[in-house]
């Protein structure tokens, strides 16, 4: 069995695959700061409630944007699982040719998304739309060119940054809207919300199309934890909420012989 860890800025997103098989999956509210001894009871207490036998955990995987917990994460596997992760981060095997300015740049997660993408759909130029803390684009061509990608405030951000900073506007629930105009501040506020990210997202997919792929139609997969949010969009050609989970797996697999 294989432990994936998806180490975002708002939450962790673990799971275990048995061969190809997700059986089983969890999350964790991430912070900035927390112990190996926090996270490795943690671990430890969930694969146990999800009845997953620590013992046959083989290897694990982990990518990380935040680098502060990086170490702590590091410890809590060893100590408490016994094993020394495998960290998806620059110089790994990963299948792309990466066509940044500089490769470094690139977030583990959105190289992690473009993994599980080109083995999923071969042959394809596709582009991943992960929704999390920030939604992020990513273009791969048929080649298997990581070219580049967009970063945006994600819905959550956008929702925080309107309550913090106003002097009126309350938080609200991010929810999914049928009408555009709202008929009161909660109201216009989901409004924006939804209907703005939907805006911007189908205007990007249109400037990525043409500037990528000559108009050659991609698939669109959208994936991360408000994806399933914009489900009746019409947005995407697929969603696939693991994907970066996926690829996490297909990354380990790869460099198994370094």
């Amino acid at each position: 069995m294989i432990l994936c860890l998806d180490v975002g800025n708002t939450t962790i997103h673990g799971g275990v695959y048995q061969g190809d098989n997700l059986i089983t999956q969890f999350r964790k509210m991430s912070r900035q700061h927390f112990s190996a001894d926090e996270a490795g009871l943690f671990f430890k207490s969930v694969l146990r409630e999800n009845g997953v036998d620590v013992n046959q955990i083989t290897g694990i995987a982990v990518c990380s944007v935040v680098p502060a917990v990086n170490h702590s994460l590091r410890g809590a596997c060893q100590k408490y699982l016994g094993k020394e992760p495998f960290f998806l981060r620059p110089g790994v095997k990963t299948g792309l040719k990466v066509k940044y300015r500089n490769p470094v740049e690139v977030g583990a997660d959105r190289i992690a998304n473009a993994i599980g993408a080109v083995h999923l759909y071969p042959g394809k130029n596709i582009i991943v739309i992960d929704f999390g803390t920030a939604t992020t684009f990513c273009a791969i061509s048929k080649e298997r060119d990581y070219l580049g990608g967009i970063i945006v405030p994600g819905v959550r951000i956008s929702m925080e940054a309107l309550e913090r900073e106003t002097a009126q506007l309350p938080t609200v629930e991010i929810t999914e809207v049928d009408h555009v105009i709202g008929k009161s501040t909660v109201e216009s506020i989901q409004s924006g919300l939804y209907h703005g990210q939907v805006g911007m997202v189908r205007e990007l997919i249109k400037g990525i199309t043409r500037e990528a792929f000559a108009e050659d139609t991609p698939l669109i997969i959208g994936t991360g934890g408000f994806s399933r949010l914009f489900e009746n969009a019409r947005l995407f050609d697929v969603i696939i909420p693991t994907l970066v989970l996926d690829g996490l797996r297909i990354a380990y697999q790869l460099n198994q012989n370094n």
